[in-house]
């Protein structure tokens, strides 16, 4: 199945949008892997080691953070920020590889990242509290969707 280009820049922001440090994890990763094709491009430094293994740590270091108590809501001025930042930075990413706009896939990843950051607290939310699962299982289950999520997205382009 054929995913149009624009699409997988919303795609990519939605993953942002759950776990914001790894959509460019997996974007550095494709573009590591040659999944997608960033030379050439303003945003040729994600196919760089460093980029790779800075946003490869940041995302572990996510995913832990995320299971503790005190961690603010991604909800929060600062979660929608940092969510809507790397949503646009993949979307962008993607949409280079693409040959499509650059603003535009920035733009779509954005509001990926900010939609998905309220899906994302509204399911787990919802699921936890009318469901009475823990969150913490519940937590882990949404890291799995990112990781698998963000893969599918990258393998399609």
């Amino acid at each position: 199945m054929v995913f149009p280009v624009l699409m997988l820049c919303f795609l990519i922001g939605c993953v942002a949008g759950l776990r914001s440090m790894m959509a460019p994890a997996i974007v550095c990763a494709a573009a590591y892997l040659h999944w997608i094709h960033l030379d050439g491009t303003p945003l040729a430094f994600l196919n760089t080691m460093a980029a790779l293994s800075i946003f490869t740590l940041l995302a572990i270091g996510e995913l832990i953070v995320d299971k503790l108590p005190n961690t603010p809501a991604r909800t929060s001025a600062i979660g929608l920020s940092a969510r809507g930042i790397t949503g646009a930075l993949c979307g962008a990413a993607l949409a280079a590889s693409g040959g499509r706009s650059l603003v535009a896939g920035a733009l779509l990843g954005a509001a990926g990242g900010i939609g998905g950051a309220f899906a994302g607290y509204y399911i787990r939310h919802g699921l936890v509290t009318q469901m009475e699962l823990p969150d913490f299982v519940i937590a882990v289950i949404e890291d799995l969707l990112a990781i698998s999520g963000g893969l599918f997205v990258a393998s399609r382009m």
